[in-house]
């Protein structure tokens, strides 16, 4: 049962009591309004259901590896004819991590690189060596190597051409 709170009755001359007074036949009594009962409509319900499924997509997507897209490596589809914005300047055998790198619009002032060829299934080894290059790169050209590659795996390296 409800405990319902209710102001006390009224005992002023405008608003005598209404017990004290007989209402007169055929008006409706006045009642207070009844309280809303409490039931979980079917909507309520569904929309917990897929409130459930949601979070559980979200725990799957986190687990497997959905966070790694947003996370995603700029220079993946790279390809012969584009270009990345600057690197670190690296001389001879020196190498330099580039977190920021990307492809930009060839016509863009940050183009820096001409992207002369890429090799897929590459080692870190052999993407260290370079030899997959040689073919891309020009005889008394400088050339570059980028590659993304998780260790023990095999990744893909961009041979690259200083952008004239």
């Amino acid at each position: 049962m409800s405990e319902q709170v209710a102001p006390p009755p009224s005992t002023s001359p405008e608003q005598p009591q209404s017990a004290a007074q007989p209402q007169p036949a055929g008006q409706p009594v006045e009642q207070p309004p009844a309280a809303p009962e409490a039931k979980k409509s079917g909507g309520k319900k569904a929309l917990g259901i897929v409130g459930a499924i949601l979070v559980a997509l979200v725990i799957a997507g986190l687990k497997f590896g959905v966070a790694s897209y947003f996370d995603k490596d700029a220079t993946a589809e790279a390809k012969a004819g584009d270009c990345i914005a600057e690197l670190p300047e690296v001389t001879g055998t020196e190498e330099e991590e580039a977190n920021n790198a990307k492809v930009v619009d060839c016509t863009s002032t940050d183009a820096a690189y001409n992207v002369v060829g890429r090799v897929d299934g590459q080692t870190e080894a052999q993407a260290k060596e370079g030899a997959a290059c040689d073919q891309y790169i020009k005889e008394g050209e400088d050339g570059y190597l980028f590659y993304s590659i998780e260790p023990g795996k095999t990744g893909y390296l961009l041979c690259l051409t200083k952008k004239a």
